[in-house]
């Protein structure tokens, strides 16, 4: 699967080479302008159209500066006007004329120039559609275990959406964390299943192509950073002797740790590529789906311009593709969600294991 995921986004990459073409009305489509638009993070939730008749839900800017701080929404910066002596560009994301500020929402001051950057704490889509997850998971936890209240272990097991909670949690704890993390695993419990809803809630809401979905959390690399910085903490303090010293001290010839420490060296950089890897494997896989999904529906606009066998086509090609898209990207968010969870619980069953259980 992973092969066939590669090649189609390798087809992903020549679509967006391809140069943008014309519509009916005389407008420019440009495919690679339609997926980076669809992953990257914004000051603003797009729902439809482009340009003067698109529709979108507009989310706050909170930014703090030398005028104290300032809340308004980000419907105020609409074509380039300047909203309360900040600016914001065209497309809906912060960006400076020039210089290191690009990408920024910036301060300007009273001819118009730009006078530095704010501190921003701006609610933007990535940060609204993750609290819409985080509440939503909360409720289906919450509602699976009211359902156990006043129950015991001999009563009948529940039917229906308990029931399939119950057995995916089972089967995250009876597969997953248990024969990663191995004796003691019960503390580690609940960060794993948290890690796993969380990844698994947010992946499967980022296949819905509109709001409260259409969000795309864990293709977002500061979402994957932290997730996988919790990891390492966790793993770090989870170390005992033993872990320590095949880091520092590790059995092997005395001259490859002394006086030349090569392979502690080695050893201590894998203390950090290991939730390096985490990160990037979630992220890149996540937001390589998303560009693929998209990518594909671009044919339909790319052969507006063709003749009508070409349109109906290759319009139904890209319908029969994005439909098999859409099914395998099912089956990855639980893949990811399941090897993120797999792989963290490994790592700390890593920095646990005694000397006589390896």
């Amino acid at each position: 699967m992973n092969k066939f995921k590669q090649l189609l986004f390798t087809l992903t990459l020549a679509l967006l080479a391809v140069p943008g073409t014309t519509n009916a009305e005389g407008s420019d489509f440009s495919a690679k302008e339609v997926v980076l638009e669809h992953i990257k993070d914004s000051h603003d939730w797009h729902i439809t159209g482009e340009g003067h008749s698109s529709v979108s839900i507009p989310l706050p800017v909170i930014v703090n500066s030398s005028d104290g701080w300032k809340v308004f929404f980000s419907s105020e910066f609409e074509h380039e006007v300047n909203a309360k002596g900040y600016r914001m560009g065209p497309d809906g994301l912060a960006i400076a004329t020039v210089g290191d500020n690009a990408g920024k929402i910036v301060e300007l001051d009273a001819s118009g120039n730009v006078a530095g950057v704010p501190l921003d704490l701006s609610i933007t889509k990535t940060v609204a559609v993750m609290f819409i997850n985080v509440l939503l998971l909360l409720c289906c936890i919450l509602l699976s275990a009211r359902w156990y209240k006043n129950r015991k272990a001999s009563d009948e097991a529940p039917k229906g959406f308990v029931g399939f909670v119950e057995m995916l949690t089972m089967y995250v704890v009876d597969e997953i964390i248990k024969p990663g993390v191995g004796r003691g695993y019960e503390k580690y419990t609940p960060y794993l299943l948290t890690c796993f809803f969380f990844i698994f809630t947010c992946n499967v809401m980022g296949l819905i192509p509109f709001p409260p979905g259409s969000g795309n959390v864990t293709g977002n690399i500061a979402v994957t950073f932290f997730l996988a910085l919790c990891t390492f903490i966790i793993v770090q303090f989870s170390g005992n002797k033993h872990y320590w010293k095949e880091i520092f001290w590790p059995d092997v010839p005395k001259l490859l740790k002394a006086p030349l420490p090569l392979i502690p060296l080695i050893e201590f950089v894998g203390i950090f590529t290991k939730p390096f890897a985490l990160m990037i494997r979630l992220f890149a896989n996540m937001m390589a789906g998303h560009a693929i999904a998209v990518a594909i529906t671009c044919i339909i606009f790319l052969v507006a311009a063709q003749s009508v066998a070409v349109q109906l086509s290759m319009s139904a090609l890209s319908v029969v593709m994005s439909i098999f898209m859409m099914c395998l990207e099912c089956l990855v968010c639980f893949i990811q969600a399941m090897v993120f969870t797999m792989l963290s619980a490994v790592f700390i069953g890593l920095a646990r294991v005694e000397p006589e259980h390896e």
